[in-house]
């Protein structure tokens, strides 16, 4: 049996794509949505990380933020971290962080990314299953109950904790599933 150079072997490895993004809150606990143009629904400010670039998830989540919605802002804590299985594309591994709870004034100098983006919205929690169907909600709203509970990040899988039931892939969609 031959072994394959390392490079080789490395080609040969499965892919796994990387997606980051934060959560914005007003005073209200309303959470920061933005409707994209590429895709049906809506979603957080977020994206692909640029690793081939050296980019972190927590970098990633920053970018995006200013790419997507005009605002420069820290991100803060890591609250969950989420395996999305792949069907038509590789899985994701989505990193979702606390974006903090934003003044009204920041809100208003938000300038949209209009390559990408349609609008945005302050979404009550109780109303944020019409606007994020699958995995995405469910990574949504664990993550209100971290802020919440003030415990750690959460692992999940396919949007819900690790350990509570097998990933199905029927449940995500796109890259921010």
């Amino acid at each position: 049996m031959t072994i394959p150079d390392y490079a080789t072997y490395i080609a040969g490895l499965p892919r796994v794509l990387a997606g980051a993004a934060a959560l914005f809150r007003d005073t209200g606990g309303r959470v920061l949505l933005v409707e994209p143009n590429y895709r049906e629904g809506w979603a957080l400010p977020g994206g692909t990380v640029e690793s081939d670039a050296g980019e972190t998830p927590r970098q990633g989540a920053r970018r995006e933020t200013l790419e997507e919605i005009g605002l420069d802002l820290e991100i803060g804590r890591l609250l969950a971290v989420d395996w999305v299985p792949g069907t038509a594309r590789p899985p994701v591994v989505a990193y979702l962080y606390d974006g903090g709870v934003l003044a009204e004034e920041t809100f208003a100098s938000i300038r949209l990314q209009e390559s990408e983006l349609l609008s945005w919205r302050l979404v009550p929690r109780e109303e944020l299953p019409r606007y994020l169907p699958g995995a995405l909600g469910r990574r949504v709203t664990v993550a209100l109950d971290v802020l919440a509970e003030g415990t750690g990040a959460a692992e999940l899988e396919n949007g819900r904790r690790a350990g509570t039931g097998a990933p199905r892939a029927e449940d995500s969609s796109a890259l921010g599933a």
